[in-house]
């Protein structure tokens, strides 16, 4: 099982210990470190800054989202921060949601996954650099001839010839046909709220994108990156009840109440009732009691916590549901440490 140190993405402020702990990660055998972009810090300029006093871990991006910069676009972030890193960049994807795609970035967000299809084809495009950059998909043509354009645009190669042609590219997904795509398109899944308890449904949904003529991997040389705290604690309880206002939060404030992908995730595990109650509760301004309406399993189907023998029977058991990486959060350095001691030794 390999490490990725999740830094997610700024609160109000940067995190202050973001460089100490990128530097433990690095030292104590983390195979890559992510950042990730919501509505304030960008997720490539932390990689790039933090990342320049390493020499090891690889560098994602978990994740960037495609409204954010069209696809040329995020191609020239990436093959930057690959060239930079000396070919350690992972390159993870998402589409995020309706209330961020057109609320902060002013794009529809309609059709997520044939924009997410032509976006990827497109980065792979400027990536290979074997020809001038076309694309005649409806979402990002190029070169662009629609409204108010002046006709002279013309197909261009990039300029900087890219370090690697083959940059992986993960992508953050949730639903069947959009973890059927990813399977189809890319190198690697990017999982949030991932449970073992439903890996031969997941399996399920990747087999199709497998099977796929052109898929671009096989379960083999695919891997499955899982956000999951990994907590090694004699206090299990106080831990879990530590972690519900965040569960609530996903569950009954992100998204739109008809439309937040988070709480479908938890609707396929069988919490229908909770993610109800939990909604209303939060959408009504009752916080605290959406928090305690959340029930402990629900807490640790997603994630890894007990001592240090049951955090590696954990760790056991999301190996053999499939999961190659977990993406795992951490406070401090003592936090890295005691998680790479347990995980990795």
């Amino acid at each position: 099982m390999k490490l990725g140190l999740q830094l997610g993405y700024w609160g109000a402020q940067p995190p202050p210990n973001a460089p100490e702990l990128v530097a433990a990660a690095e030292a104590e055998g983390f195979d890559a470190v992510f950042a990730a972009e919501s509505w304030g810090s960008d997720a490539f300029t932390p990689l790039a800054w933090w990342g320049s006093s390493t020499e090891r871990v690889r560098l994602g991006t978990s994740v960037v989202q495609i409204s954010a910069r069209t696809p040329t676009s995020c191609a020239m972030h990436a093959l930057t921060l690959d060239h930079l890193s000396g070919g350690r960049h992972i390159l993870g994807l998402g589409v995020s949601g309706p209330q961020v795609v057109e609320g902060w970035y002013g794009q529809p967000f309609a059709k997520p996954l044939a924009r997410t299809r032509e976006y990827v084809d497109v980065i792979r495009k400027v990536l290979a650099r074997e020809a001038p950059v076309t694309g005649d998909g409806p979402h990002f043509p190029l070169p662009y001839a629609g409204t108010g354009s002046t006709g002279l645009g013309k197909p261009l190669k990039p300029i900087t010839h890219p370090l690697r042609s083959d940059i992986p590219i993960w992508i953050g997904a949730e639903g069947p046909k959009n973890v059927a795509l990813t399977a189809e398109i890319a190198d690697g899944w990017l999982a949030i709220y991932y449970t073992p308890r439903l890996a031969p449904m997941y399996d399920e949904w990747l087999d199709e994108g497998f099977a796929r003529p052109g898929a671009r991997r096989t379960r083999e040389d695919f891997e499955i990156a899982a956000t999951c705290q990994v907590v090694i604690t004699d206090d299990r309880a106080g831990t879990i009840a530590a972690m519900k206002p965040v569960t609530a939060l996903y569950v009954g404030g992100m998204g739109a109440p008809e439309l937040n992908f988070h709480a479908q995730v938890y609707r396929r595990m069988g919490y229908e009732a909770v993610v109800d109650e939990v909604t209303a509760l939060f959408r009504a301004g009752r916080k605290d009691e959406a928090a305690a309406a959340i029930p402990d399993e629900m807490v640790t189907e997603t994630m890894i916590v007990g001592n240090a023998d049951e955090v590696r029977e954990g760790v056991k058991r999301w190996k053999e549901a499939g999961v190659t990486m977990l993406l795992a959060g951490c406070r401090d350095v003592d936090q890295v440490r005691t998680i790479a001691e347990v995980v990795l030794r």
